[in-house]
C-alpha cells in the first residue's frame, strides 16, 4: 500500500483519488479552497441556484465507468441524469432558428433541411460521417491512452479526411475548422454552428485544426446530459465516493512545494510549514503552478509537446427571472454573433472590443434551481483570460443577445449576478481564470497537453491542464490514466 498525496480537489484529481483508493492505496487530498469540485461550483441566492462552471455533461460513460470501477452503486444511483432534448437550439444572425434533437443524426439532418433549406442537412450529415472518421482515428490516443512518446505522429497527421471534389479528379484536405465550414458546409449558418464548438472552448476556428470536428461529433453521437440539481451534484457524488473509499480530505490546505529525495517525489510541503510524506504525488494544478511547486523543474521534459496558445476564460451572467419557464423551452440556446469577423477580432485580436458575442443560454427548468413560479437562467460567453476587463459593459451586451432567446427578459428580471475570470481564478487557481481546452490532434501539437507522467519520478499531473486536456469527460479520463500509471506502472496502456 502506497501513500499518495493529491494536490487539488478538481474533478480529475477526485477521479484519480477514488480509483487509487479502491486499488488499496492510502490517499490524501490537499485543497487550498474550502470545497471540492474545481470549476464545478454553485451560486445560491434567494432560493435560486446556478451552476457556475459547466452546465451540461457530454460523454457520461466516463463517469459511469468511474462509478462502476470504484463501488457497487452505479452513477445513476448517485445522481439523476437527464438527456436534454432538444440538444440545443440555435439562433443565427439572420434570425433563422433551428432546434437539434439529441443523439439523432437523422433527426438533425431533417431539422436542418426544414430550417435552413434543402441540402443543408445532407451537408451537415456528410460532415458528421467525416468527423466520425477523425474520432475513430484519435479516440484512443487522445482520451484512453497515456500520451504517446512519439506524440509527433499526432501532431503532424491531420485525422480529418480529405474530401473529393465533384467534377474534379482530386481531393482537398481542410487544415482548419474554418476551412471545413467554407469548403464543405457552404452556408454561413452551418459554419456558425460548426465554429460555435470551437468558440465554446475558447479556440479560434481560423487556426483550430480540422480535427476539432470531433467536438460536434461527440455531442451528436453520445448525447447531451444534465444532472438534476445541477452539475455540482456530479462533483458531490464523486466526492462522496472518495469519502466512502476512505480518501482523506484536507481543505484550506495550500501546497507550497513538492518535496524530493534522491531525485524522486517524496511528499508535499503545506503553507503552514508542515510536511506530508508520500510515495507518489498527484498534482491537479496548471503547469505554471506545478513549475512553482517543483523549483522550476515543471512537467515538461525536453522534446515534449510545445507550449499551448493562451487559453481563454468565461464571463457568466446569472439571471433570476420572475415567472416560470414556458413549456417546450429548450434547455440550451446558442445565440450566434451577428458579425463573425468582429467577434473573432475582439476575442483573438486587438480590435472591436465592443463586438456582440456568441452567447449560450441555459434554461434548465429544474424545480431545484428556482422558487416555484420563477426561473434561473445562465448566460455564458468566451472572453480573454484576464481578471480585469470591461465586464459590466460586456454583461449588458450578453443580456441583449439573450433577449433573442428569452422574450421579455428584462421585464422579468429580478436581479443578476456577473461572474468574471477573476471568479474562475479564485475557484480553480488558473492564471487569469483560464479554462483548459480538450486535446486535439494536428496543428503541430500545440493543442496537445503535457503527459501525465512528469520528469520528476513519482510525480504525476492530472486534470484539465494535463493529457487529455480540458472538459469534464477529459478530466475523468485523466484521473483514470494517472491511476493506471501508478497502479500498473509505465507499461500501462489505457483502458481496453
Amino acid at each position: 500500500m502506497a501513500r499518495i498525496a493529491v494536490i487539488g480537489a478538481g474533478m480529475g484529481a477526485l477521479a484519480a483519488a477514488a480509483r487509487l483508493a479502491v486499488a488499496g492505496h492510502r490517499v490524501a487530498v490537499y485543497e487550498r479552497t474550502d470545497t471540492y469540485g474545481g470549476a464545478l461550483r454553485r451560486f445560491e441566492r434567494d432560493g435560486f441556484s446556478f451552476d457556475t462552471g459547466p452546465g451540461l455533461l457530454p460523454l457520461p460513460a466516463v463517469y459511469r465507468d468511474l462509478f462502476v470501477k470504484t463501488g457497487k452503486e452505479p452513477l445513476e444511483a448517485c445522481v439523476e441524469l437527464v438527456q436534454v432534448d432538444p440538444s440545443s437550439r440555435h439562433v443565427f444572425a439572420d434570425g433563422t432558428a433551428v432546434s437539434l434533437p439529441n443523439a439523432s443524426r437523422a433527426g438533425v439532418v431533417t431539422a436542418l433541411d426544414e430550417a435552413l433549406g434543402a441540402g443543408a442537412g445532407e451537408r451537415w450529415g456528410d460532415f458528421l460521417v467525416r468527423a466520425r472518421e477523425a474520432w475513430d482515428r484519435t479516440r484512443r490516443p487522445l482520451l484512453e491512452e497515456p500520451l504517446w512518446p512519439n506524440w509527433q505522429v499526432l501532431a503532424e497527421r491531420e485525422p480529418y479526411p480529405a474530401v473529393p471534389h465533384r467534377r474534379l479528379l482530386r481531393t482537398r484536405r481542410a487544415g482548419t475548422l474554418a476551412e471545413v465550414g467554407a469548403w464543405e458546409l457552404r452556408d454561413p449558418r452551418l459554419t456558425a454552428l460548426l465554429e460555435g464548438y470551437a468558440l465554446a472552448q475558447g479556440l479560434d476556428p481560423r487556426t483550430t485544426p480540422a480535427s476539432a470536428a470531433v467536438l460536434p461529433y461527440m455531442e451528436h453521437a453520445f448525447g447531451t446530459w444534465y444532472v438534476r440539481g445541477g452539475l455540482r451534484e456530479l462533483a458531490r457524488a464523486v466526492y462522496e465516493r472518495c469519502v466512502a473509499r476512505r480518501v482523506e480530505f484536507h481543505f484550506g490546505a495550500g501546497v507550497t512545494a513538492v518535496r524530493e529525495k534522491d531525485g524522486r517525489a517524496c511528499g508535499i510541503e503545506l503553507t503552514d510549514g508542515t510536511v506530508a510524506e508520500a510515495d507518489f504525488v498527484v498534482a491537479g494544478v496548471a503547469p505554471g503552478a506545478l513549475d512553482g511547486l517543483t523549483a522550476g523543474r515543471g512537467v515538461r521534459a525536453d522534446g515534449e509537446v510545445p507550449p499551448q496558445p493562451a487559453a481563454a476564460s468565461r464571463l457568466t451572467v446569472l439571471l433570476a427571472l420572475r415567472g416560470a419557464r414556458p413549456e417546450g423551452t429548450a434547455h440550451r440556446t446558442v445565440v450566434h454573433a451577428p458579425d463573425r469577423e468582429a467577434e473573432l477580432a475582439a476575442l483573438f485580436g486587438s480590435a472591436a472590443p465592443d463586438a456582440q458575442p456568441t452567447v449560450t443560454v441555459l434554461r434548465p427548468g429544474d424545480p431545484r434551481s428556482a422558487p416555484e413560479g420563477h426561473e434561473a437562467v445562465s448566460l455564458t460567453t468566451v472572453v480573454p483570460a484576464r481578471p480585469d476587463g470591461p465586464y459590466d459593459a460586456l454583461a449588458e451586451r450578453v443580456i441583449a443577445a439573450a433577449e433573442r432567446a428569452v422574450p421579455g427578459l428584462r421585464d422579468r428580471l429580478l436581479w443578476r449576478e456577473v461572474l468574471t475570470p477573476a471568479d474562475i481564478a479564485e475557484a480553480t487557481g488558473a492564471e487569469g481564470g483560464a479554462v483548459p481546452v480538450p486535446a486535439l490532434a494536428a496543428a503541430g501539437g500545440r493543442l496537445l497537453h503535457p503527459s501525465n507522467g512528469t520528469r520528476v519520478p513519482g510525480l504525476f499531473a492530472v486534470g484539465g491542464w494535463a493529457h487529455p486536456g480540458g472538459g469534464l469527460p477529459h478530466a475523468g479520463m485523466s484521473g483514470a490514466l494517472v491511476a493506471g500509471l501508478i497502479v500498473e506502472g509505465p507499461e500501462f496502456r489505457g483502458s481496453q
